[in-house]
Formats: C-alpha cells, sequence, structure tokens
C-alpha cells in the first residue's frame, strides 16, 4: 500500500472514531464466563423477612436414600435480625413464566402411594394443584409448570409445595414428607440478554447463576444433563452449581424425566 493511501486510511478511521466515540465501544461485547467453576450469586431476599420454608435438611420423619431426605433443588439462607426469631428462607428467581421445579426422591416405587405439587399465589390462592407419577427408582425429578396455567406474573411471590405419602417400612404407618418454598418472576436487564443469546448453553447456566437467577441456572444445566451424560464438563458444571448452595451431595444422584 503507498504511504499516502495508508495515511488516508488511518486518518479517515481516527476521524470516524472522534465523530462517533461510541463505535468503538460497540465492538466490544461484556466478556462471557470463562467457566472455570460455575457458582451461584445470591440475590437481595426478598423483604420483610418473608418467603420462610423448609427444602429438606434435618427431615426424620420418613424415609431416605443412604443419608439423603426428600430434598428440593432450591438455595436456602438463614437470616437473623436483632430481637426476632432467625428464619431460613427458600426462595429463587426465574426469568420464566412457566418455570421448572426438581426435587430428589429418595424412596422405591412400593414405599409410594401418592406424590403431589401445589403452587400458590401470594394471596394464598392456588393456582395449579397436580399428582405426580412415581418414579420407577430414587433420584431427581422435575415437575413443570404447563401451559395451560396462568403464567407467573412478574416480581410476584409464589409459594409450592411438593408432597409425598410413603410407607417407609413393613408394617409402619403412612407418613407425610413435604418440602416448601418460594419463587419470583424476574426481568431480565438487556445487557444480559445480549450475552446470554451470544453465549453457549454451558455459559447461558454461568451467566443465571452468577446473577443470581437459580431456577433457569439449575434448568440449563438439568437438560444439559439429560442430553449428554457423559460429557464430564457438564457434570462438573452440575456439581460446583450444587455445591455453592451446599447440595453437592445430591450431585451424583441420576436425573429421572
Amino acid at each position: 500500500m503507498k504511504p499516502s493511501i495508508k495515511f488516508l486510511l488511518q486518518f479517515t478511521l481516527t476521524l470516524a472514531l472522534a465523530l462517533n466515540p461510541f463505535s468503538r465501544f460497540t465492538l466490544q461485547a461484556a466478556p462471557l464466563p470463562r467457566l472455570a467453576s460455575i457458582s451461584y450469586t445470591p440475590p437481595p431476599p426478598p423483604p420483610d423477612r418473608g418467603a420462610p420454608g423448609s427444602r429438606g435438611e434435618g427431615a426424620s420423619r420418613g424415609c431416605v436414600a443412604g443419608s439423603q431426605p426428600l430434598m428440593a433443588l432450591v438455595p436456602e439462607q438463614t437470616l437473623s435480625a436483632a430481637g426476632a426469631t432467625p428464619i431460613t428462607q427458600v426462595w429463587g428467581l426465574t426469568s420464566a413464566d412457566h418455570p421448572r421445579f426438581w426435587f430428589f426422591m429418595p424412596y422405591e416405587p412400593t414405599q409410594m402411594r401418592a406424590i403431589e405439587f401445589v403452587l400458590q399465589n401470594s394471596q394464598d390462592q392456588t393456582i395449579y394443584r397436580t399428582p405426580i407419577p412415581a418414579p420407577s427408582a430414587p433420584g431427581i425429578v422435575s415437575v413443570n409448570l404447563p401451559s395451560t396455567v396462568s403464567g407467573l406474573e412478574m416480581n410476584q411471590q409464589y409459594h409450592w409445595f411438593f408432597k409425598v405419602r410413603a410407607v417407609c417400612e413393613p408394617n409402619q404407618t403412612m407418613t407425610l414428607d413435604y418440602v416448601e418454598g418460594w419463587i419470583q418472576r424476574t426481568h431480565l436487564e438487556q445487557g444480559l440478554r445480549d450475552r446470554l443469546t451470544q453465549a453457549t448453553p454451558r455459559q447461558q447456566a454461568a451467566l443465571y447463576a452468577e446473577n443470581g437467577i437459580w431456577y433457569d441456572a439449575l434448568n440449563t444445566l438439568a437438560e444439559l444433563k439429560l442430553t449428554q451424560p457423559e460429557d464430564g464438563a457438564i457434570a462438573q458444571d452440575w456439581t460446583d452449581l450444587l455445591k455453592s448452595v451446599e447440595l453437592e451431595d445430591l450431585a451424583t444422584q441420576p436425573l429421572i424425566r
């Protein structure tokens, strides 16, 4: 290239950037996660110390698989305030209007008598109730909020229950095991939506997790595990995510469709 032409091109580019300084930034997207280790970052908790529940730890009333009782795959945190009794919040965010919920069931098929999922709005009105088919073996199962039901409204709290009636041992009476918690639909900022569009599914899970959107992170990785069960990187992501909310003991449990 002749020096005069090269100088003219450099001058033109410099002039264009000077006239439109924002153009130099549009060439650079926000960096995507490097996926060294996926981890959940809790969002600010709901106001007024709301969303109490139980995801299952310490339950001794029902059946267990090894040392694991019925468990909900959700974050929990204990909140304390001066002069108030500490409460355990079982709560998470989703961007979906029809989300999916995940539960570990320790029961053998012969132990289960009835399984039910219930979703209520913040006024304690039941908006969805359904029986759940018994899985064929202990493992992690999911419950979808179907499209035939009104979707979650933005920024509203919903209370869910997962109940199992079971007979753990012969000649024992039937027990009711249950877990409960809360879910809230949240709006995704435009910048996050843009990054999700550019990301791979594993990167999407990491983005959801680092932005505190638990249900979407969990569901994205669960779908990857179901479709690519032999992928070691996906298995490690799953373990890391569960470990970040102290559920690593469930990482090797099978996912059951």
